[in-house]
């Protein structure tokens, strides 16, 4: 069964549980899906009570919201949908970073298995998305990048950018405009006491960029082999 024969809606949802969960070992709750999609928590409950009823996700009353084993299957070909056009749409469309995710929120429930496989083809077949989430290969595999959160690293390290998260169109432009992508090499310091904010420069820079904390948390990132957390 091909994703295009669910609903958007339930397209929409098992994409959202997958994302939620990508990132994290916290429990998906139906709350958290509501802020995602920007509906109420009693709607957000039935679209989870008709998934479960499909076999695509698990939930148990007041616990968490898990995919099945058919849940992942679709989830992961919406995932690996929505990837490949925020791609296409930068990479030849011109796009910018801040405008691409609700752009491929639209399309992804109208493109064909099709389309996307000649998209994959046309952008020779990339592993990553411009903010650096991985792409599903066609087979569902998940090569997702050894990398985590600036905040879990702190000050002290240098560090290559991996991810940047695509929650917030706003930071995503100040991230942008501040030179931030993937592959940029960081030399993190410590901002303010008690502050909160860290010290960016990137590799060759003259000047630092500060960064608060919810900045900090949307940057994920690798660090270099000799400058390992503790040493």
């Amino acid at each position: 069964m091909s994703i295009s024969e669910l609903t958007p809606s339930a397209q929409k949802y098992l994409k959202v549980v997958w994302s939620l969960s990508e990132w994290t070992s916290s429990p998906v709750t139906p709350s958290l899906i509501a802020d995602r999609v920007g509906l109420r928590l009693s709607s957000v409950s039935e679209g989870i009570r008709k998934l479960s009823t499909q076999g695509f996700l698990e939930h148990a009353p007041y616990g968490s919201v898990e995919l099945t084993e058919s849940g992942r299957r679709y989830a992961v070909q919406m995932v690996r949908r929505h990837r490949l056009l925020e791609t296409f749409l930068v990479e030849v469309l011109g796009y910018s970073w801040d405008q691409v995710h609700d752009e491929a929120e639209n399309l992804e429930h109208a493109v064909s298995d099709f389309m996307v496989e000649r998209i994959d083809e046309l952008l020779e077949f990339p592993s990553r998305d411009p903010h650096g989430d991985p792409i599903p290969s066609a087979s569902g595999a998940v090569d997702s990048p050894a990398a985590v959160p600036l905040s879990d690293v702190g000050a002290g390290q240098d560090v290559s950018i991996e991810r940047i998260s695509d929650e917030d169109p706003q930071m995503l432009k100040f991230f942008e405009d501040h030179g931030f992508c993937i592959g940029k090499n960081l030399s993190i310091s410590q901002g303010a006491p008690f502050s909160g904010v860290l010290e960016a420069r990137i590799s060759g820079a003259k000047e630092s960029v500060l960064l608060g904390p919810a900045a900090v948390k949307a940057l994920y990132v690798s660090i270099d082999s000799q400058d390992a957390i503790g040493s």
